[in-house]
């Protein structure tokens, strides 16, 4: 160990101190004894003369405090001067100005598009400093920001991060120095969702040595949607053997004293620049500020408007108050002043479930009683029971189980403000804060007579909104931190549902933002959100607006309500089983009408919770019954189509779930893994994680783990499209769900197509009906029997308008059942094989069928002999032509005497006339005979000769 190493110790680049201007020092690896060495390291490359001999370092244990750095020409700690700061064996990075040494972004490019486009490139795609924090990508390229640091010990690395829209996949993982990846759970690899403007902090142990630190992103975008991007501030790593010099202040912030771990952030009306010991006083409206600004001209988005509360007179007025912090100056020229106060007008009446008793507010109604509102709460009458939840229509202060705030990247002063008949979007501090407005429900509980669920809704919530937009604002509805569903720009009022399908704790979220585009003004005041009611159904700390009728207990006295069985509804205060093949609303009105019956080759499951189909369906036309029997297909099936390519060629596709035959136990079942893979295998299999759907048909985004840059394929973005069987039908219309069978052209129609139809009440700001879905069966005896499914080919997508879903599934198992009809005879050729006696075969063909009668074994039988029917038919033959000949002969001998014997009538009657001359005798005497042979030689035809007879006939007549 006497000669000093030259493998260098990996340390972050912005910390090598410099003794000279041409060189800097830093200290080589440990050797086996524990000794390292300090070496200079030429500034240009090259340069190696005029360099100072290495110096023994100090010992590989050797570190430093928190507020001290290590002085390498010395070799000793060194308090950090103000306005500086260390962190001992840590380094930091909280400002993001440009791109730290050491930090790189490396952008890859997704799928290509098989059609070659090179535009679809992803050269502009990086991680961006937006001063404060870092900025992800928002397109579908897959984005890497990369980090080296080596470790003398065990330590860790902590960062902050938003992370809001699961369009685009987050990633942190850690890869060693051979670039294996290190081990790590799901939970630390796959980053949480956040909610829209607020921060979360990520830790993640670190092992000694070299560690690789990844955060990965990258999306598959369908359609316009904007994306909001992954942001990323205060990196933290701890376990480095010392730091060689201090961190400087980033503006905003100071360190007024030597030996500073941290720097304070200036307090308000004071501002700092970079590496400050000190603030210096100047406006400013909050606390941490890095420049003075001046102060603008006070102007309407300076201000807004509140109603203030319910006087002991019942009176409320509308007045305005500044914005705080105020920024504006109200004293210069063409600044606006403050309205005054309005009226004092009478307050509008309580929320349902509230009652106001002569005092300024109002409060909730005792446990067992109601009220609309305007009225004393009341007590419950025998045989029913209050409704719990809340119904909000007038705005006059902020529930009590509301709140709201305001996000940005920093916290914001105001969020939502009531404003009598609606709530309304406040100003915040500039265009692209999130304007929270949040109620917390604990758990959902259902009337007693329905305590038992008999579906899978346990409570609703219902709002009516509109929002009023010049930018491109958006208003997102959330579950907690998942978005339901957002709608951008300016929506006309209209209302909304979402179903509650567990019993769960959960926060239901409104938030509203200008614009997506960074900003620190506010020049789009004026768009707003407007909430006019809200209502929770079943909330269990919820208040009564009214009474339910519940079923009363069997003890003639007692007027306690009790719970009924699954599947029973009450009539009369009992308990009434829905009929067969039907199915309880949960949500109706207890009585009869509670039960809706099942649609066409249905049947409801024993708990009367859903309605299914069992597999076998009948059809007939005319006196012809077609039986189906689709067990053979199976319960489940699934189709992957694609891949599909995205505007930037990434390859994706889509799988669709579809449950065919079945109740509960054989739903289709699709899972978030992007999100959920915290969740055990076993879990995931059973559909049980909080990320995962069952359902008739759902629908997931799969993303290949080729090419991407993740280390495993991803599914995402899982959508209910049937949430409940209507029916199976023959006809292309179904309770308003149409089929389109044009999509499929088929060749033949001796068997006709069944129809499967689902029904999904899910809303969508495009769908505000909800989504269906069609399934159509169609028999092909070439098919296997689990058979082929597929999408239409003018709709790879599966919809062609994004509400209503088609699938064709082609299978011998989706064919008839056999039944003797559907066999027909076929006679054989008679065989005379050496001396074999001829036979014929009897054959039995199946048709377009499956199953049922079983085909008849094959019979011969012997062949009837021919030589009889040729003899005979020879022997009729020579008949038919003895007898052809004998006729014509015989007319033809009966002609000719009748004409000799016409001749001779003639002559006769000429001798009484007077005799001619002789000439003329001897020349028709001639003519005679010339006529005579003539005849003979013409050989009239047959019919001509039956012609002639018939003429003559008449003529002698």
């Amino acid at each position: 160990s006497s000669t000093p190493r030259t493998t260098l110790a990996a340390q972050p680049h912005t910390h090598r101190p410099k003794i000279e201007e041409q060189h800097s020092c830093n200290y080589t690896e440990c050797d086996s004894t524990g000794s390292r060495w300090r070496v200079a390291i030429p500034q240009n490359p090259g340069a190696c003369t005029g360099l100072p001999e290495p110096v023994r370092g100090t010992e590989c244990t050797f570190s430093c405090k928190a507020g001290e750095f290590l002085e390498m020409s010395a070799q000793e700690c060194t308090q950090c001067a103000a306005g500086s700061y260390s962190l001992g064996s840590g380094i930091r990075f909280d400002q993001w100005d440009s791109m730290p040494a050491g930090f790189s972004s490396l952008a890859t490019a997704q799928e290509i598009n098989p059609h070659g486009d090179d535009r679809l490139t992803c050269n502009s795609s990086s991680w961006i400093p937006q001063g404060n924090y870092l900025e992800s990508n928002r397109d579908e390229c897959t984005v890497s920001l990369i980090y080296a640091v080596h470790l003398k010990k065990q330590g860790s690395v902590s960062f902050e991060y938003q992370y809001p829209d699961n369009n685009l996949l987050f990633e942190f993982f850690i890869q060693n120095d051979q670039c294996q990846e290190m081990d790590q759970s799901a939970e630390t690899k796959w980053l949480k969702l956040t909610n829209h403007g607020e921060w979360a902090t990520h830790t993640v142990n670190l092992k000694s040595g070299t560690n690789i630190l990844y955060w990965r992103t990258g999306g598959v975008l369908m359609g316009a949607k904007v994306v909001k991007p992954v942001l990323l501030k205060n990196v933290q790593i701890e376990g480095v053997a010392y730091t060689s010099e201090c961190f400087p202040c980033k503006p905003g912030t100071f360190s007024q004293v030597p030996g500073s771990s941290t720097c304070q952030p200036c307090p308000r009306d004071t501002y700092s620049g970079h590496g400050a010991s000190s603030c210096t006083p100047s406006f400013v409206f909050s606390e941490g500020s890095a420049a003075c600004k001046d102060r603008p001209p006070c102007s309407k988005k300076d201000y807004f408007q509140i109603h203030t509360a319910c006087d002991h007179e019942g009176k409320t007025q509308v007045i305005y108050k500044w914005i705080e912090p105020k920024i504006c100056l109200e004293g210069v020229t063409g600044a606006d002043k403050l309205p005054p106060s309005g009226e004092r007008e009478p307050c509008p009446p309580c929320n349902p479930g509230f009652y106001n008793n002569d005092t300024a507010t109002c409060s909730p109604c005792p446990a067992g009683t109601y009220s609309d509102g305007t009225k004393p709460c009341k007590q419950c009458l025998a045989g029913t029971e209050p409704t719990l939840g809340y119904e909000y229509k007038w705005w006059n202060v902020l529930p009590a189980n509301m709140k709201t705030s305001c996000f940005n990247y920093l916290v914001c002063p105001l969020g939502w403000e009531v404003a009598g008949d609606y709530i309304q979007s406040g100003a915040g501090s500039s265009d692209n804060d999130y304007l929270i407005l949040n109620i917390h429900i604990p758990g959902f509980k259902l009337p007693t007579s329905v305590s038992s669920p008999s579906g899978t809704e346990f409570g609703r919530v219902t709002f009516e909104f509109e929002t009023l937009c010049t930018a491109d604002c958006e208003l997102y509805f959330m579950m907690s931190t998942t978005v339901v569903e957002s709608w951008q720009k300016t929506k006309a009022r209209q209302s909304y549902t979402h179903v509650m399908t567990k019993n769960a704790s959960v926060s239901y979220t409104w938030a509203f933002q200008r614009t997506n585009q960074p900003s620190d003004v506010r020049r789009y005041v004026n768009d707003v959100a407007r909430i006019y009611t809200i209502s929770v159904s079943n909330a269990v700390d919820g208040v009564s607006s009214g009474c339910r009728v519940c079923a009363l207990s069997a003890q003639p006295s007692s007027s306690m309500c009790v719970p009924c069985p699954r599947g029973h509804y009450v009539d009369t205060n009992q308990c009434t089983e829905c009929p067969k093949n039907t199915y309880l609303v949960p949500d109706a009105t207890p009585g009869p009408d509670a039960c809706k019956p099942c649609g066409p080759a249905s049947k409801s499951d024993k708990d009367h919770s859903l309605c299914y189909s069992d597999c076998h369906f009948t059809h007939t036309e005319g006196n012809v019954t077609l039986s189906y029997d689709f067990s053979p297909l199976g319960s489940v099936g699934s189709l992957m189509n694609g891949p599909s390519f995205t505007s930037k060629g990434t390859k994706y596709f889509h799988q669709f779930n579809i449950s065919l035959c079945g109740g509960q136990d054989h739903l289709a079942v699709c899972t978030d893994n992007v999100t959920d893979l915290s969740n055990t295998d076993s879990q995931r299999e059973k559909g049980e994680g909080a990320n995962t759907l069952k359902t008739f048909i759902c629908q997931s985004t799969i993303i290949p783990a080729s090419g991407r840059g993740f280390h495993t394929s991803l599914s995402s973005q899982s959508i209910n499209l049937a949430e409940s069987f209507v029916g199976a039908s023959v006809e292309n219309t179904l309770n308003g769900i149409r089929a389109r069978p044009e999509l499929y052209p088929q060749t033949s129609k001796k068997v006709p197509d069944v129809n499967f139809y689902y029904k999904s009440s899910e809303m969508t700001s495009s769908c505000e009906t909800g989504r269906s879905a069609v399934v159509t069966l169609r028999c092909n005896p070439e098919k296997s029997t689990k058979g082929e499914l597929s999408v239409p080919s003018q709709c790879p997508a599966g919809t062609c308008d994004g509400c209503t879903f088609h699938f064709l599934w082609e299978s011998s198992g989706a064919c008839p059942t056999c039944t003797e009809r559907d066999f027909h005879r076929i006679e054989g050729s008679s065989l005379h094989i050496l001396a074999l006696p001829r036979s014929s075969i009897i054959q039995y063909t199946p048709k377009l069928c499956i199953g049922g009668a079983t085909l008849p074994e094959k019979k011969r039988v012997p062949c009837e002999g021919m030589e009889f029917w040729i003899r005979l038919g020879a022997g009729l033959g020579a008949f038919t032509a003895i007898l052809l000949v004998s006729l014509t002969c015989y007319f033809w001998k009966k002609n000719k005497l009748e004409y000799k014997y016409s001749r001779l009538v003639m002559s006769a009657n000429k001798e009484c006339e007077l005799p001619g001359a002789d000439s003329c005798a001897v020349m028709e005497g001639e003519n005679e005979g010339d006529m005579e042979d003539e005849v003979v030689y013409t050989k009239p035809s047959l019919l001509g000769k039956l012609k002639a007879i018939a003429s003559k006939v008449s003529l002698t007549v």
